[in-house]
């Protein structure tokens, strides 16, 4: 199942026409800094999160917070950029091996220079969230979208209600279905 939806993503990504009136839309949510962010994201991942932000408008979001948060979520793997291969990899092992590939990205005591470039991939995939966090921080976001970007990859409680988390909830079903 996650191999069809990530087979499906692809082809989106790669189909998808520039909704310029959109993009305009998404670029008044962000400040310049922000903005800048989100344009060092490869073309995928860009595509990726305006499909993620004009699914919220859809539903009819409008929380400042989400929509920030929807546009700048993947900016973590700007750290290390990963090719169509290694996203391919990564769905794989996590189809066929979840803990493993857990295990795999966890980040070293010493860090990750000297290790191979495969493993890179793993810790890439379990630590975005956490670095993207980070990065959104020094662009100026909101403790929310901050909190929301760090959060996005884990599921939600199945107590999900009022306030962060339910906005929580939201992104990360759009994320689970762009």
């Amino acid at each position: 199942m996650q191999i069809l939806y990530r087979v499906r993503q692809f082809w989106r990504a790669v189909s998808l026409k520039t909704d310029l009136h959109g993009l305009e839309q998404a670029h008044r949510v962000l400040s310049s800094e922000q903005w800048q962010l989100f344009e060092q994201l490869q073309p995928a991942e860009k595509s990726h999160a305006f499909a993620m932000y004009q699914k919220l408008l859809e539903q009819g979001e409008t929380q400042q917070d989400l929509m920030v948060a929807a546009l700048l979520h993947d900016v973590g793997k700007l750290r290390y950029r990963l090719n169509p291969l290694e996203r391919a990899m990564i769905v794989l092992v996590r189809a066929v091996f979840p803990s493993q590939a857990h295990d795999l990205g966890s980040l070293p005591p010493g860090g990750w220079d000297g290790l191979p470039s495969w493993q890179k991939v793993f810790i890439v995939a379990e630590q975005h969230a956490l670095w993207g966090a980070e990065m959104a921080r020094q662009v100026g976001v909101s403790s929310l979208a901050e909190s929301l970007i760090r959060e996005h990859n884990c599921p939600p409680s199945m107590d999900e209600g009022a306030g962060e988390n339910d906005l929580h909830y939201k992104l990360w079903v759009v994320d689970n279905e762009s």
